[in-house]
């Protein structure tokens, strides 16, 4: 489709998915999208589970940009969706960029949301918000990692702000909401409650897990190099945080716990999208 700027000269892009299971596999049962935000053909390594991976062509958001994403998994569908490379806020105008993301799971249906991360340049202000809607007995793994600027090229996160919701319902009833706001220069970025001068944060969560799972997972995960992990149970919500110098730091983490756990929450071994290694 055509894509779609409005009086302001800024993208809107949306993208609407919708992936339905049958005898064999899952499929893709609907898909729209206006502007340029859009997905490559789905795969199917593991043969039953569709992988897909979601394209931004711009390669970067700049202020007064809105992408939106819907996506549902029904009929006992099971979904994992990532990004080949990490997504950009660029440094804005003075216009507030817009992230909204609401994933759906019937029951029955899993959904792993397994995106790269999100670097913030300096400068930039941003609006992120993940919501996820399960109905009971549905499976969801996910996570989203943020970068504060670019302090390999020097590039603190000095101005600009990003205020992020990432937020679990369960039969339209809270399980997780999980809020914050990051600010440049602010206090919390190197105070010891805060970010402790990391510049690499990370929220992962896994729904249906028990402390049974949350043990093996804290005597098996290995130490996250050169950073913090730590992981609880709030209900029935294994909650994982990390804070890391490097990106990849904090998503090998996620990866090796998504690995000890992927068999215990869904029956499956796990299964590393391709686009992962290159």
């Amino acid at each position: 489709m055509s894509a779609v700027i409005n009086s302001t000269n800024s993208w809107l892009a949306s993208l609407s998915l919708k992936f339905s299971g049958r005898e064999d596999k899952t499929f893709i049962a609907h898909r729209k999208h206006k502007g340029p935000l859009v997905i490559q053909k789905p795969f199917y390594p593991e043969g039953d589970v569709c992988h897909v991976y979601l394209l931004h062509p711009p390669g970067g958001v700049v202020g007064g940009d809105e992408l939106s994403l819907d996506i549902e998994v029904n009929n006992q569908g099971h979904a994992l969706v990532t990004t080949p490379a990490a997504g950009k806020f660029y440094r804005s105008d003075g216009r507030t960029a817009k992230l909204i993301q609401t994933l759906k799971v019937e029951a029955g249906s899993t959904l792993e949301w397994l995106p790269q991360e999100t670097i913030l340049f300096s400068a930039c202000e941003v609006n992120m918000r993940t919501i996820v809607q399960l109905e009971p007995g549905a499976s969801f793994i996910g996570w989203e990692i943020l970068c504060l600027g670019r302090p390999a090229s020097d590039e603190l996160f000095e101005q600009g702000y990003a205020r992020q919701h990432f937020e679990i319902w369960r039969d339209n009833k809270p399980l997780m909401l999980d809020r914050s706001q990051l600010c440049g220069g602010d206090d919390v970025l190197s105070a010891k409650w805060g970010m402790q001068n990391y510049t690499v944060s990370g929220t992962m969560m896994l729904v249906n897990a028990d402390k049974a799972q949350l043990k093996f997972l804290r005597e098996n995960l290995p130490e996250i190099k050169n950073g913090l992990f730590s992981a609880t149970l709030i209900n029935d919500v294994l909650v994982c945080r990390a804070l890391a110098d490097q990106a990849e730091h904090v998503r090998f983490a996620f990866i090796d716990a998504w690995k000890i756990l992927r068999m215990q929450l869904l029956g499956r071994t796990a299964c590393e999208p391709r686009i992962w290694s290159t």
